[in-house]
């Protein structure tokens, strides 16, 4: 179940980013093939690569694993913007997010 998860995981996080799994594989410093390995079931990650995994993607493992965030790095980005806000910016922003949700 769990490495089901994670190859998909990987595969939907590489693919909002719109990177090839050959290129992520590079970039976390492994074979050619890596990424492809994981996503097809073939492999798993180390704990030490899973962590360069989450690193590459900009998140937590936390993040990484938490199935209702659909776009962990948009909600992160978003949660820091939001840090800067005042009170009254942030119940205004508030507001519009329940108005879109009706």
């Amino acid at each position: 179940m769990y490495e089901r998860f994670l190859s998909e995981r990987i595969a939907k996080l590489r693919t909002m980013k719109k990177v090839s799994a050959r290129d992520m594989s590079l970039s976390i410093g492994q074979n050619e093939n890596y990424i492809n390995h994981i996503e097809n079931g073939k492999s798993m990650p180390s704990m030490q690569v899973f962590f360069y995994i989450c690193e590459y993607f900009k998140i937590t493992p936390q993040e990484f694993f938490d199935e209702e965030t659909k776009d962990p790095v948009q909600i992160k980005e978003i949660v820091t913007d939001l840090k800067t806000l005042d009170e009254k910016q942030i119940k205004n922003i508030h507001e519009i997010i329940k108005d879109i949700k009706k």
